[in-house]
């Protein structure tokens, strides 16, 4: 069977549509400290699904914010000594306040700094820990063969070290690639991949990240909430590229596909 009809077979889950339609009612406020590539791409990308982005950043600001906020995404793709600190304080506030928040720790294991900073940030509790292969290996401290910010370890191979990575730190751990898997320490769930297109467009993974800090902000069970997010992204994904010619109408379509996606269908 494809990946095309696997992710079709899970689309519309009873729980997934029930999960879609509280976002779209609820138009969860989304706390999104993101790198500089994909910030407009991740609004645009939870625009169309019907969330309500707020990209703040200014270490002055984002403690308040992500005490308001219904998630908080912190990505730290192009983390400065200036980001890092707004990241902590935003973490350290969620955490505080019960915020459900999200790590990206883009490139860990890559470079010394993102990798202590996403280490540090782990102690703050994050709700769920999103990442490919090798950020997981690396948050677990096993040499995760990074190339950049790409993965050379397939998601399945992770997947032992997603485990205990969650049951380390009680976060949900989504481990991104050809097949993501998602899991709590105990539960996997697989969620197949929506299209290798998806890797050849800038931010198209960092905005999952966002996508499910918004599923949390209307689904209390962080488990549920990041497979409904990680399937309506397969989805929308599969469905944009059996429409597109190329990378540059995949986006538009992606965009398209998600701010089109039926409830019913």
């Amino acid at each position: 069977m494809s990946t095309t009809s696997m992710i079709e077979r899970m689309w519309p889950s009873p729980e997934i549509v029930e999960d879609l339609s509280e976002l779209r009612k609820n138009a969860p406020l989304t706390h999104v400290i993101t790198n500089i590539v994909v910030t407009n791409w991740t609004a645009n990308v939870l625009l169309a699904i019907g969330a309500s982005p707020a990209m703040v950043i200014a270490e002055e600001e984002v403690a308040d914010f992500a005490a308001i906020a219904s998630g908080v995404l912190i990505n730290v793709g192009t983390v400065t000594a200036i980001d890092a600190n707004s990241m902590k304080i935003a973490a350290k506030a969620a955490n505080k306040a019960g915020t459900p928040w999200v790590l990206d720790p883009v490139a860990a294991g890559v470079l010394r700094f993102r990798t202590e900073l996403s280490k540090e940030l782990l102690d703050q509790k994050p709700t769920v820990i999103r990442g490919n292969a090798s950020e997981i290996l690396a948050l677990v401290g096993t040499a995760g063969r990074g190339k950049g910010v790409d993965s050379t370890v397939r998601s399945f191979e992770a997947l032992p070290f997603a485990k205990e990575l969650s049951e380390k730190t009680g976060a949900i751990v989504a481990v991104s690639g050809e097949v993501d898997y998602v899991t709590n320490g105990n539960d996997t769930i697989a969620v197949p991949g929506g299209h290798t297109l998806m890797t050849k467009v800038t931010g198209v993974g960092c905005s999952l990240g966002a996508l499910i800090a918004s599923f949390l902000g209307v689904q209390k069970d962080p488990l549920r909430a990041t497979v409904s997010a990680s399937a309506v992204f397969a989805i929308a994904g599969s469905r944009a590229a059996q429409k597109s010619k190329g990378t540059g109408s995949f986006a538009v379509a992606f965009l398209d596909e998600l701010s089109n996606l039926s409830i019913g269908s």
